[in-house]
């Protein structure tokens, strides 16, 4: 599933839209896709997961599920977009992604203070929000979009294994230095990710996610679907500490 910096990143390489027309709609989406044409793109906006068109009149959210992508000025030969949308100098082309429609204006929608990636993200209120919740797992609480908007299940693992935490924990269990530590580590190693991700190098520095060895114990890392996401975790029993 991409993650908050990758869609940052689909931000940026799209920027050449700004203030262009859209001049054709296709794809198979059943959304009312014509709504699209000769539509101006006056903004484009990231929230965690989600990229956002503002439109004049409406805007467009795009959601990437768990296997979307998408390509800028080329197509997959072996599948059909689920939106493509036509510029005179470009096209960009939206797979296996969940699009819709959102007609109120994007500010009395969004909570950007809670986006890990945004410039007004406040930390402060991560923390009151997380206290809110002392029996939360850790593994949960760092995928609640709410909480931490734009962290996935790679961030999640990585953030748990610098900070030595186990998935495990709950939220009131965790010491207050603890718990800034997460809140601190989820901000740096999603702008971590970002560059990485840039790069072409994003998997050479994964330290627990996917990984079966400790780099810091040289044993066995678990692997488990936990939480009530049941999304997978990698952690290191020996020196990642449940509270």
């Amino acid at each position: 599933m991409p993650e908050g910096p990758s869609i940052v990143i689909l931000k940026e390489e799209a920027s050449r839209f700004l203030g262009k027309t859209i001049r054709r709609v296709g794809g198979n989406t059943t959304i009312e896709k014509e709504r699209l044409q000769d539509q101006r793109i006056e903004s484009l906006r990231s929230f965690g997961k989600q990229f956002l068109v503002e439109l004049p009149d409406f805007s467009l959210r795009v959601h990437f599920m768990l296997f979307g992508s998408y390509r800028i000025d080329d197509e997959k030969s072996w599948a059909e977009p689920r939106l493509s949308l036509g510029f005179d100098d470009g096209v960009l082309n939206l797979y296996a992604c969940s699009v819709r429609f959102i007609e109120e204006p994007l500010d009395l929608v969004y909570d950007w203070w809670a986006d890990v990636m945004s410039e007004h993200w406040d930390p402060k209120l991560a923390l009151r929000r997380l206290r809110a919740q002392p029996g939360t797992l850790v593994c949960d609480a760092l995928l609640d979009q709410d909480l931490f908007a734009g962290v996935g299940n790679i961030i999640k693992n990585e953030v748990l294994f610098r900070i030595r935490v186990h998935p495990l924990s709950t939220v009131g269990g965790l010491p207050a230095k603890k718990l800034r530590e997460l809140v601190e580590e989820a901000r740096h190693y999603s702008f971590q990710f970002y560059e990485w991700k840039k790069q072409y190098v994003l998997k050479k520095h994964w330290l627990a996610h996917t990984k079966r060895t400790c780099p810091r114990c040289d044993i066995p890392l678990s692997k488990a679907h936990l939480g009530r996401t049941h999304r997978r975790s990698f952690f290191c029993d020996n020196c990642q500490v449940r509270y």
